[in-house]
């Protein structure tokens, strides 16, 4: 019995101790303060917490379905935001204070897509994104690629090239290096044929043609059809969804084959650019030579430059 009453009073002798080494707030006299800070602490968290909860909605935006626009046709959606209360409070609760600018975003992703809408063309990304593209249409120009592949390295540019087939077969060495520097490629028929004129049986060889080729090349089945100067009907768009491409067209031209010089082609483009905008162009002289100014001329919009597939994704 002796033997266990001292076992008792050793265990709770070394708890005494364990709590005044590590735990002063219980057995120190002298803690009143830490005590008053502790309680004054509780009492703001809640408070906070409940401020966050009562202002979120001011800062929330519901999300955008991709739709059928009567004159843009086929339109992306666009994704809305909620305050994330949790990961809000715990960057504000140091302050103790609520802060606009310390509110945590979540993405909310909207119901329709485009992959859910019937086969439209597609003229340009959401109009509220800051975002444009370029489209640069391959079936000639061939000497201009690599400076082009280098100007849009240089400043961390990745673009969209829709290669026609029969060109892609001639130039598997550029292919590959435009795949390389981490651009989008695109179908862009196989011989450059006005696709509003040829049969359905015709319109898909050119387009399967050409992805197989493409496909041979390096190694992916491209998801963008771009038709041939812009000339297609329903039944091409169509036969593209039915082979899993979306049908690519434009908001902005460059007009680069009418040989404008570099100043000419930059202020067309700033003058008609916008969010979303898909600008046309082709691996010419002046895009050769203009396409750092065009890109300088851009960024300074603050708007970015990515790949079709990036602008027409719904992320904010």
């Amino acid at each position: 019995m002796n033997r266990t009453i001292i076992q008792l009073i050793a265990f709770f002798g070394l708890l005494l101790i364990i709590f005044q080494y590590d735990g002063q707030i219980l057995w120190n006299n002298n803690n009143t303060e830490y005590i008053a800070a502790f309680q004054s602490a509780t009492d703001q968290e809640p408070e906070l917490l409940e401020k966050i909860k009562e202002k979120k909605a001011k800062y929330e935006e519901e999300p955008q379905n991709a739709k059928i626009d009567k004159v843009w046709k086929k339109m992306p959606g666009r994704n809305g935001i909620e305050v994330n209360v949790e990961k809000s409070y715990e960057k504000m609760k140091e302050m103790g204070k609520f802060k606009e600018e310390l509110l945590v975003y979540d993405q909310v992703e909207p119901e329709v897509n485009l992959d859910d809408l019937p086969p439209s063309p597609i003229y340009k990304g959401h109009p509220e994104k800051n975002m444009v593209s370029f489209l640069i249409n391959v079936a000639w120009g061939t000497d201009n690629i690599p400076s082009i592949l280098n100007s849009l390295k240089k400043e961390k540019v990745k673009a969209t090239f829709f290669i026609e087939g029969k060109w892609a077969s001639e130039n598997t060495d550029l292919v590959k290096m435009i795949q390389e520097e981490g651009h989008l490629i695109g179908n862009h028929a196989y011989n450059h044929p006005d696709m509003n004129k040829l049969s359905k049986a015709e319109n898909v060889e050119q387009m399967e043609r050409t992805n197989e080729i493409l496909e041979a090349i390096v190694g992916e089945t491209p998801k963008w059809f771009a038709p041939p100067s812009g000339s297609f009907n329903d039944e091409v768009v169509k036969s593209a969804s039915d082979l899993g491409m979306n049908t690519i067209l434009w908001s902005v031209d460059t007009i680069d084959w009418k040989k404008p010089s570099t100043s000419v082609m930059v202020n067309r483009v700033m003058s008609k650019i916008h969010p979303g905008a898909m600008i046309l162009m082709h691996p010419t002289d002046v895009i050769e030579q203009g396409i750092d100014e065009l890109i300088l001329n851009i960024k300074q919009k603050e708007y970015k430059i990515g790949t079709v597939d990036k602008l027409l994704n719904t992320k904010r």
